[in-house]
């Protein structure tokens, strides 16, 4: 099962070290991350290729953001 961090409601930089927190911990595979700003999701896209992983797909929802990033 994907790994989801629900970010919603939260403000920078607190998405993206949610974000770094788990790719600390599961090193491969996939995570969810929720966001619910334009902001959020470029930081926390940005953070998550700088450290090697891939951005399989970025959905927009009604509450905001599915951002998809995997780590093979």
């Amino acid at each position: 099962m994907d790994k989801v961090i629900d970010a919603r409601g939260l403000s920078c930089p607190q998405p993206v070290i949610l974000t770094m927190n788990e790719i600390k911990k599961v090193k491969k595979g996939e995570i969810v991350i929720l966001v619910d700003t334009e902001t959020s999701k470029e930081n926390v896209v940005r953070a998550a290729i700088t450290n090697g992983w891939t951005v399989k797909g970025i959905e927009n929802e009604e509450e905001g953001y599915r951002i998809s990033i995997v780590k093979g």
